[in-house]
């Protein structure tokens, strides 16, 4: 049984900035890939919230945060998620390599 996916305002942010940005540089088609990639990945995780690394950051904001690889090509963009009784709580996307303690704690669209 799958957990209902909830996604953030946050969530859809990221994922809407990070679609301009392989749209403005990769083309289209590439867009579409990383967009139906990050989809599938939530289903994926929907389905099997335990696959994703629980996460030990030290801000109470970031309690109980999991992460998970998008689908290959895509593996560098994580997403952040948590888990609840019957659904997916889906925070955060971003690049894996940015300082990610800091950027999540700080306050964005919700």
């Amino acid at each position: 049984m799958s957990l209902v996916i909830q996604k953030t305002g946050s969530y859809h942010a990221d994922v809407t900035n990070q679609f301009g940005w392989y749209f403005d540089e990769a083309g289209e088609e590439l867009a579409w890939r990383f967009f139906n990639a990050a989809d599938q990945t939530l289903y994926k995780l929907a389905r099997q919230p335990d696959l994703g690394r629980r996460r030990k950051f030290r801000h109470s904001l970031l309690r109980d945060l999991y992460s998970f690889q998008v689908e290959c090509p895509f593996s560098k963009i994580l997403i952040f998620y948590r888990v609840a009784k019957d659904a997916l709580s889906v925070w955060r996307l971003m690049h894996g390599s940015r300082d990610l303690s800091r950027r999540l704690a700080k306050p964005f669209y919700d």
